[in-house]
């Protein structure tokens, strides 16, 4: 079975998004494409995603507003052929199901907690549970509303498995030791192992020479 890669597609610009689908269009891993607010907000960004083929879509929108508006926008998009949209979890149950009533064939994906928040974060805006139980808790509200996927950090993988049987999607995947803005993060390797079924990298594969970023991350799963 081939490992599945989201490929981040951080950038606003139609002709770096062209070359990275170009590049990546490999044989030894399942491929999709993640567009999040950057791309989807550019000038162009929709009409480009509105032609794109036979091609994994993953739209990182991210929703969480009160349930009429996160209906609404869901069924703005029913005419990109999107395969994932994401929504906060934490906009609550009623509005996480009232998306997938109107869902049909797009997997409906809940954001458990960003990578980029830790505990001393989630106290900051209030939250007097540990990251750990706040994240087990969304993944209960994210089964009781059926939905199709759930995002988290590499690090939760284990015990949201207990609460959601689902495809599981992991970002906060590094191959390399750089710096990012992001806090819980894990490699390539190890995130499998928890259980990951899709891997979303960006930077990582897309800056450089995607195709030999590529045989890194081969070389670096054993492949």
């Amino acid at each position: 079975m081939k490992n599945k890669i989201f490929l981040a597609i951080d950038t606003k610009s139609m002709k770096k998004a062209n070359s990275i689908i170009n590049q990546s269009e490999l044989n030894n891993f399942k491929i999709g494409y993640k567009f999040g607010l950057e791309f989807l907000n550019s000038k162009n960004g929709r009409k480009f995603i509105s032609k794109l083929k036979k091609k994994i879509i993953f739209i990182d929108l991210k929703l969480h507003d009160i349930p009429n508006t996160m209906q609404s926008t869901l069924i703005a998009l029913r005419d990109l052929e999107i395969n994932y949209l994401t929504v906060h979890i934490s906009a609550g149950l009623r509005a996480l199901k009232d998306v997938k009533k109107v869902s049909g064939k797009i997997k409906i994906v809940g954001v458990t907690t960003l990578t980029s928040l830790d505990n001393k974060d989630l106290k900051d805006i209030g939250h007097n549970r540990p990251l750990k139980d706040i994240v087990s808790l969304q993944a209960k509200l994210a089964s009781k509303a059926n939905l199709d996927a759930i995002v988290c950090s590499p690090h939760e993988v284990k015990f949201v498995k207990k609460y959601f049987y689902k495809e599981i999607i992991t970002p906060g995947i590094k191959i390399s030791s750089k710096v990012s803005d992001q806090k819980r993060v894990m490699s390539p390797k190890d995130a499998l192992k928890q259980g990951s079924d899709w891997l979303v990298i960006g930077r990582d594969i897309t800056k450089g020479n995607i195709k030999k970023n590529f045989k890194k991350l081969s070389d670096h799963l054993g492949q």
